[in-house]
């Protein structure tokens, strides 16, 4: 672990007794267009103290929730080496029986957290799904000759768990070159929904069309904050115009919750704005705790 910083605002329980754990990921090394996504793990920290405890759309306070907050992995050079500690760190999460939340960092770490459940049996015989929330495809086979890219992260994660079992949501954009190896590689086992979909049929209508997709009771939720249009999240390393709202994402969080087996937010790039962007992704990882934990509190079944 790196340098200890302060805690997730309500955070409060020790790791052993924790349902909900965050890890901190500072690392950008890979960025491709504007860096510092490595600062947004303590941006979002100090975010999270402007929020009231009490969610009441959910009728949860936070202080009632046992979240630890496990601080930062150290800030590596390497994406491999990144990657790999992250999958160590949410395996002892993991092996805690707690729910891991993630605080990117670049995009490139997902497919160590991915690798980590899919070890520890997650979403039992039939695996689980990944939904990505992401204006971008990140479908290339390496980028800037580094298959651990941010650019690379969807399709890392793919190898692993079954390009049918992943689905971005909010996509915009993509190169000629990236979607032509996807269909080489993968046909129409591959699939993804566009921001304009979601722009027309509704968020609800896309979330449970992705799940029909992959046909899995399961799911790890990726937020790429780039999936907002740069109006509600201007801080971010490769802002895409034309994107979802924040409601859209609050949505999508709450129809996932009773699914979830673990959360990432990542490419938060705090010096590209005034703290808006730290702001709502700190308030977004409150609202997946809420739902989280509102979902189990009712005993929500997962239906299709």
């Amino acid at each position: 672990m790196g340098a200890r910083p302060p805690n997730f605002a309500d955070a409060n329980s020790p790791a052993e007794r924790a349902e909900f754990s965050i890890l901190g990921v500072p690392f950008d090394a890979t960025s491709s267009f504007r860096s510092g996504s490595r600062a947004a793990p303590n941006a979002m920290r100090d975010a999270s103290w402007n929020f009231e405890t009490y969610l009441m759309e959910h009728g949860v306070d936070l202080t009632d929730i046992a979240i630890h907050d496990c601080g930062n992995l150290e800030d590596f050079a390497r994406p491999q080496d990144m990657v790999e500690a992250v999958k160590e760190a949410v395996a002892g999460i993991l092996k805690s029986r707690s729910f891991p939340m993630i605080l990117g960092g670049e995009h490139s770490l997902t497919p160590g957290v991915v690798a980590a459940l899919k070890e520890s049996g997650a979403g039992g015989p039939q695996g689980f799904g990944v939904i990505v929330l992401d204006a971008h495809m990140d479908f290339r086979d390496q980028y800037l000759n580094m298959p651990q890219s941010h650019a690379c992260a969807s399709r890392r994660t793919a190898e692993m768990v079954g390009p049918e079992s992943v689905v971005p949501i909010g996509v915009r954009s993509v190169s000629r070159e990236e979607m032509e190896q996807i269909n080489k590689d993968f046909g129409d086992r591959f699939r993804f929904i566009t921001a304009d979909r979601v722009r027309q049929e509704g968020m609800a209508a896309s979330v449970k069309n992705a799940l029909g997709l992959i046909g899995k009771d399961r799911i790890y939720l990726s937020l790429d904050i780039d999936c907002l249009d740069p109006a509600y999240a201007p801080g971010t390393g490769t802002p895409e115009p034309f994107g979802l709202t924040a409601l859209d994402v609050r949505e999508a969080i709450g129809i996932l919750a009773p699914r979830l087996v673990g959360f990432d937010i990542v490419e938060i790039a705090p010096n590209y704005d005034s703290g808006n962007t730290a702001a709502l992704g700190a308030r977004l990882v409150r609202e997946v705790i809420a739902a989280v934990h509102a979902s189990r509190r009712a005993g929500e079944p997962v239906s299709r």
